[in-house]
């Protein structure tokens, strides 16, 4: 019968890890930025969302909308979860409006099922890709006409990272200044085949969840900080324009050098708010002396490192200096979770850290993950709800 009909769309998204970062809101509401960004989307081989969108007429009206995570049930009565829900039924009402034969999908609850394969809320960006595949999938099981740049607007309003996951390779989120958040959506600076070396290792400080959350995180620093001023309006803008240059022109020094210090300048704000907000610790610290190590014994930047709202260093570089990087951090790291062995053969490691420097690593870093740039979200037949919407047992 077609009222027991469970319709189906799955979808896999990816982590993105912001080089100029996105810090602080002039509207929480609708999610609007007070500033641009810009960020490197990352492979899903190693890090990315898959989550199926489901919906059917056979499914009791009294549940209501669901959303399973990692096999966890997950609130989706929040506002910002909410707002994606309506701005996406609207769109397929829309659609079912000048097209009446289309199965009116808009008016059945969904039940989405959504995993990770990284950990959730640890300051990997698990919100970002989250979203992303939420949105992601829901259009594609509305069999929405929206562009990636469309949807960037409605993922915004769940996560105001999550926009920029819509889109593979190098990826900027244009704050806008339209009031009611129009302009305020992402786009792709360059795709991941224009500069395809590039790699990054990120080494997992916590796999705890943050004691700040960003979102709280970037109200005291909005209302607090004295420096917060100086970054919107001039650090970033600056570094926006110097990043999109360095990534047309493949230009690693300089890409190097602003994703370093636009990480310095937000942990300076975050520093600065009252009372202070400390996301890096020890660890952190060790991981910046050590990429610094690196760069100053090969003569050049060869390695950058960027920090998010959390302790994990997310360390960039090109294909062609693993040895001066991956291998020094091999060195002292062998022994941890995540080395992609064929990425390692023949690697010797080149120079060593400073004693303290490599203890503080071993004994405060618990994986690593080796990654590159990536693409988008892709369509996928690997479903998390079964054919008669029960979740999938994997």
């Amino acid at each position: 019968m077609a009222s027991d009909t469970v319709y189906r769309a799955s979808t896999t998204a990816p982590v993105n890890i912001a080089v100029v970062k996105y810090w602080g809101k002039r509207d929480p509401k609708l999610n609007l930025p007070t500033n641009s960004s810009l960020s490197v989307t990352l492979s899903q081989a190693d890090l990315r969302t898959l989550t199926t969108a489901s919906c059917s007429a056979s499914y009791p009206s009294s549940d209501g909308d669901s959303l399973l995570l990692n096999g966890e049930p997950s609130d989706v009565a929040g506002a910002r979860t909410q707002a994606c829900f309506r701005e996406l039924r609207s769109r397929r009402a829309a659609l079912e409006a000048a097209n009446p034969s289309l199965p009116k999908l808009s008016a059945m609850p969904l039940r989405l099922v959504s995993e990770n394969n990284f950990p959730t809320a640890a300051g990997l960006a698990s919100s970002a890709a989250g979203f992303a595949a939420f949105v992601r999938a829901i259009a594609n099981l509305y069999e929405l006409p929206a562009s990636p740049s469309e949807l960037s607007l409605i993922a915004r309003q769940g996560s105001g990272s999550a926009c920029r996951s819509l889109f593979g390779g190098y990826v900027a989120w244009r704050m806008g200044d339209k009031a009611d958040g129009s302009d305020s959506m992402a786009d792709q600076v360059a795709e991941a085949s224009h500069w395809p070396e590039m790699r990054a290792l990120i080494l997992v400080v916590s796999a705890a969840k943050k004691g700040v959350s960003s979102t709280s995180g970037m109200q005291q620093t909005v209302a607090t900080s004295g420096l917060f001023q100086e970054r919107i309006t001039k650090v970033v803008p600056q570094n926006m324009d110097l990043m999109e240059k360095a990534i047309k022109e493949k230009d690693f020094a300089a890409f190097a050098e602003v994703t370093m210090r636009d990480s310095n300048s937000f942990h300076a704000t975050c520093a600065d708010t009252y009372p202070p907000i400390f996301y890096m610790n020890d660890v952190s610290r060790a991981a910046i002396r050590a990429v610094e190590t690196i760069n100053a014994n090969v003569g050049r930047t060869v390695a950058a490192y960027t920090f998010d709202a959390g302790p994990n260093a997310v360390i960039y570089y090109l294909e062609q200096d693993t040895e001066a990087v991956v291998g020094t951090f091999y060195h002292v790291l062998g022994e941890i979770d995540g080395w992609k062995q064929a990425s390692l053969k023949g690697l010797k490691p080149s120079m060593s850290l400073d004693g303290g420097v490599a203890s503080i690593l071993k004994s405060g870093v618990s994986r690593v993950i080796m990654t590159g740039v990536g693409e988008g979200p892709m369509k996928t037949d690997d479903f998390l709800v079964a054919e008669d919407g029960s979740p999938v047992k994997r």
